[in-house]
């Protein structure tokens, strides 16, 4: 019998957010108390904001529904190590719709894991190498809480950098947001060395440490950190405009075509197009089109058309007898 109220409370939470309906005598031998007592602890998660539900009946039973606000969850051990390594696994990448938010919340899960947790989740996350498309550059997942603990916390944050060309450098930046592009994680944060804003790629981002000293956050010129990165890049890079048409419908492309490359628009006459620019090499966006499975033809602009008919024909020539014995012979067993 718990006779801790308290230790009894958590017991109780645990076993009520197994997606399931508690009958009350069930719930009182498993928690060794009275079905009185398992109705009063029942009053009490719910003064304290757990919506707990309760069905008539000779049994009478009990589950946790949905409310308008999420309490708190107690998680067991297995329960906190499976959440914390798939979190860990997808903000190591710059996973299209993995963004910001689950960044912190594996900083705020990170916090409190002991450490015998910690451990676990460590060598588990080590041991384990996961298949990428090889879009964007993976990033350690301890930078990223780091960095997502110091925007929160509004710490100024120093950390190594190395540039396009390879210029190592140390920084000393008031984070402001970290923002991902679905390939990539950028840190927009403002530079205190060179008094201006600054954006990062954090994979080129190295020994990351909140130095614990507060700011007050500054206004950004642009109101949006992921519309500061996108005039940053822009200004960076030299983009160019593309049109692609698709025999599929607009819907069919766009669930299969990154966010980043823009959103395909329906034809009159059946099929979508897709207007749009980039700063990517006209072989990357052959590519990349051609990695989506979809019918397409290439109207502009020339050099495109021309990358794309080279594509297509060095991928005919791959598929001719010589490729295709040479790939048969190099499958694995």
């Amino acid at each position: 019998m718990t006779t801790d109220t308290p230790a009894r409370l958590l017991q109780l939470l645990s076993l009520l957010q197994t997606p399931r309906e508690w009958p009350g005598g069930e719930l009182a031998e498993r928690l060794g108390v009275s079905r009185r007592t398992v109705r009063r602890d029942i009053d009490r998660l719910r003064e304290l904001g757990y919506p707990v539900q309760a069905t008539m009946g000779s049994e009478g039973g009990y589950r946790l529904v949905a409310g308008k606000a999420m309490p708190p969850l107690v998680l067991d051990d297995e329960e906190a190590v499976a959440i914390a390594v798939g979190l860990r696994a997808g903000a190591g990448h710059a996973i299209e719709g993995v963004d910001e938010a689950s960044v912190r919340a594996l900083a705020k899960l990170e916090q409190v894991l002991p450490a015998r947790l910690r451990h676990r989740v460590a060598t588990l996350q080590a041991a384990t190498t996961p298949l990428t498309s090889g879009d964007g550059a993976s990033v350690a997942p301890e930078t990223l809480t780091v960095m997502a603990s110091a925007v929160a916390g509004r710490e100024r944050l120093r950390f190594a950098y190395r540039a396009g060309d390879g210029t190592g450098t140390r920084r000393l930046t008031e984070p402001y947001r970290l923002v991902s592009t679905g390939r990539r994680w950028y840190l927009v944060a403002y530079d205190l060395d060179r008094a201006d804003w600054r954006t990062f790629r954090v994979d080129r981002v190295s020994e990351p440490f909140a130095t614990g000293a507060r700011f007050t956050p500054r206004e950004l010129p642009t109101g949006s950190a992921a519309e500061y990165l996108r005039q940053s890049m822009h200004r960076r890079q030299e983009t160019y405009a593309f049109t692609v048409t698709f025999a599929d419908s607009a819907e069919a492309v766009a669930a299969r075509l990154p966010a980043w490359l823009g959103t395909p628009e329906p034809l009159p006459g059946g099929g979508c197009v897709l207007r749009s620019t980039t700063s990517d090499t006209v072989e990357w966006l052959a590519v990349r089109l051609a990695m989506l499975g979809c019918e397409f033809t290439v109207r502009e602009p020339a050099e495109l058309v021309a990358g794309a008919r080279g594509l297509g024909a060095r991928l005919v020539r791959a598929g001719g007898a010589a490729g295709t014995a040479s790939v048969r012979r190099s499958a694995p067993a």
